[in-house]
């Protein structure tokens, strides 16, 4: 058998509910998945600034908190929280667990920034333009799959940090090393893929992507645990959480996280397989414990998906609140004020305006709601930060120009990454793809 943990679900997650998975489970890996198209792009960027950052924010707190736990247990780390910058990111665990005084082996995935690699004639999938209709390209990354892992596993490393690789490989790659599967044995690797999907995203199958008050209810969401999965030789599985710990787990959890952000589920493609979620089956064995069986697969694509981040422009936002019986109405006059100033810009052409409450969601305006407080937001984007700018100005000087009572105005400009995606050959991607060793003495 063999124990995975899921001790994040995005960059920002929660460090409590990983703590505590590892002291309470006896595990043989805990997965970090904290990587997302934007998030590296960002990175990337820090990096550009000072080439000794560019991996994932939170990446010394959470080593911290762990490394003291790992000392004891030993079980294994594997993450991409190395972002942009993968060996930058396994010095500075050497460097924290020597302040720690524990002996540690970090190994570096890299291999996944392409962005000096992309043919110019490729073509983008969200539309029929090429890489070279994008100008101010910040990155390009690759997402690596379960096999790039492979080597850092082999070289017995406690913690494996890599940059972009594709959220189940995280944990497809220690099912393959663990039971020697053959990375021709499609089926067992499309199995491995639903169990890596299943974990990726940590607390949203113990209940809380799936909480909804009065319809669906998970007790003690305050104190959510994070989900583990007993895995057996051949594929098949549990998945669970700790005893005493918040949220659930049940058909209705695990079957919602299966379909999550899954548009055909009989050939969900990743770099290692074309995984088959249509013939997977659930039951629930015991409180908080699913068994997932079946899941096949096909053989993986000779491509990787590449994500391309590029500067789009600025955004320039601008929030107001009107309250009392008529705050409808003055929100609505705000607006208009709004509409027509900003409207009067040269390069002030997208423009977004929302009446939070009221139309910011479903873009739908139900007139006979008349709520007794509503936000006015508005939101540009723009060209340059100077224009940029103008949008909060706006929006702030309602407060003398009216219409009366507005208040808690607030403004702020940001820059703004756009995400494209192409496929790339494997060939031309694999060329620089490696592992890196640091350790202590």
């Amino acid at each position: 058998m063999l124990k995975i943990g899921s001790g994040a679900g995005f960059s920002g997650d929660r460090l409590e509910p990983a703590v505590e998975l590892v002291k309470r489970i006896d595990l043989d890996y805990l997965i970090l998945e904290c990587l997302a198209e934007r998030t590296i792009a960002i990175a990337q960027k820090e990096k550009l600034h000072d080439p000794a950052t560019g991996y994932d924010p939170l990446l010394e707190e959470r080593m911290y908190a762990l490394l003291p736990e790992l000392d004891v247990k030993r079980f294994r780390i594997i993450s991409n929280m190395g972002a942009a910058n993968p060996e930058a990111a396994a010095r500075r665990i050497v460097e924290i667990a020597d302040e720690l005084n524990i002996s540690i082996k970090v190994a570096a995935v890299v291999g996944d920034d392409v962005v000096n690699k992309l043919p110019g004639n490729l073509t983008l999938l969200e539309n029929e333009k090429t890489v070279n209709d994008i100008s101010h390209k910040i990155s390009a990354n690759a997402y690596l799959g379960a096999d790039s892992i492979l080597p850092a596993l082999e070289c017995e490393a406690d913690i494996i940090i890599t940059g972009r690789v594709a959220d189940p490989s995280l944990a497809l790659a220690p099912m393959i090393h663990h039971f020697n599967w053959d990375l021709d044995n499609y089926e067992l690797l499309g199995k491995g893929t639903v169990i890596g999907h299943l974990l990726e995203c940590a607390g949203q199958i113990t209940g809380g992507y799936f909480a909804d008050p009065g319809l669906k209810e998970v007790p003690h969401l305050a104190q959510l645990g994070f989900p583990y999965a007993v895995i057996n030789a051949d594929g098949d599985a549990v998945i669970t959480k700790p005893h005493d710990t918040g949220g659930l787990v049940n058909l209705q959890t695990v079957k919602e996280q299966l379909l999550y952000e899954v548009h055909d589920p009989s050939q969900y493609i990743t770099p290692d397989v074309k995984a088959d979620f249509s013939t997977v089956s659930l039951e629930e064995i015991a409180e908080n414990e699913v068994r997932v069986t079946g899941g096949s697969g096909k053989e993986r694509p000779n491509t990787y998906k590449v994500s391309i981040g590029y500067q789009a422009g600025f955004i320039g936002e601008g929030e107001i609140s009107y309250a009392g019986s008529t705050a409808f109405d003055r929100a609505k006059l705000a607006e208009d004020i709004i509409k027509e100033r900003l409207g009067k810009l040269e390069g002030m052409d997208d423009i977004r305006l929302d009446l939070i409450g009221v139309s910011a969601i479903h873009r739908t305006s139900f007139e006979e709601y008349r709520p007794y407080e509503v936000r006015l937001r508005a939101a540009a984007l723009v060209e340059n930060e100077v224009l940029a700018k103008k949008v909060g100005n706006e929006v702030e000087a309602l407060y003398t120009n009216g219409p009366y009572g507005g208040g808690g105005a607030r403004k702020r400009v940001s820059e703004c990454i756009g995400i494209v995606s192409a496929f790339l050959s494997r060939e031309i991607v694999d060329l620089d793809r490696k592992v890196e060793v640091f350790e202590n003495d």
